[in-house]
């Protein structure tokens, strides 16, 4: 049983919502973890972290704060001082004066990379195929409709701003780098760690291992609840 002191905020990217934590939340909450899992609007950089603001002023105590994907983004704008620690889960860590835009396509895309582009009203939603070619091809059939049906489109506004001082430079960080990540190749992913001096964690895994792998995100977790937490 780990400490019920230290909380988890758990944030999720583009195309997901909370739910795609589930994996993830049952067993922190079976180990008497006070775990939230932050919902993002994904209409703009600024609204988004307003969102998980919001989140964190309901937490009590320290807090682990967990981003996938677009969301290292995000948990890196918080100023909140309940936030110990930082990890980061097939994640983009864009620094100061970058865009999220800047990091996703940093490198050689991967060949099965969706192509993407904003809709009639301007939010860009991921195409169905793309579930099972790129954002999640080691979950179940079962799994990757369930990520299709309910993906949360995410707008420009939240991928083309430049970020501030990230909060990476001052806290201990983890990164579990995706080394079968279609999304976000997993070159940039370790360009991103080794920048940041995370405490890097390299696994055979896809773009959404919190579904296809948990086991290997919880042991991330559990990591920084550890180290952060009251000796």
């Amino acid at each position: 049983m780990r400490s019920n002191d230290v909380s988890v905020v758990l944030v999720h990217g583009a195309w997901a919502d909370g739910s795609s934590w589930a994996k993830v939340i049952g067993p922190l909450a079976a180990e008497g973890i006070s775990v939230v899992a932050a919902p993002l609007p994904l209409t703009s950089f600024g609204d988004d972290v307003a969102a998980l603001d919001r989140t964190l002023e309901r937490m009590t105590g320290p807090v682990v704060l967990v981003g996938h994907a677009y969301a290292g983004a995000v948990i890196a704008a918080t100023r909140d001082e309940k936030v110990r620690g930082l990890v980061y889960v097939a994640a983009l860590a864009p620094d100061e004066g970058e865009t999220v835009a800047d990091v996703f396509y940093r490198g050689e895309p991967h060949p099965q990379a969706p192509k993407l582009a904003p809709d009639g009203h301007g939010l860009i939603y991921l195409p169905q195929e793309a579930f099972a070619a790129a954002f999640a091809p080691n979950a179940s059939i079962t799994e990757q409709a369930l990520l299709a049906a309910v993906q949360r489109p995410i707008s420009p506004a939240s991928i083309t701003v430049a970020v501030g001082r990230p909060l990476w430079k001052d806290l201990p960080t983890w990164f579990l780098v995706a080394e079968q990540d279609r999304m976000i190749p997993h070159a940039s992913q370790r360009f991103m760690a080794e920048r940041m001096t995370a405490r890097v964690r390299s696994c055979q895994v896809d773009h959404m291992p919190i579904v296809t792998a948990p086991s290997v995100v919880l042991g991330t977790i559990r990591e920084a609840i550890d180290e952060v937490g009251p000796r």
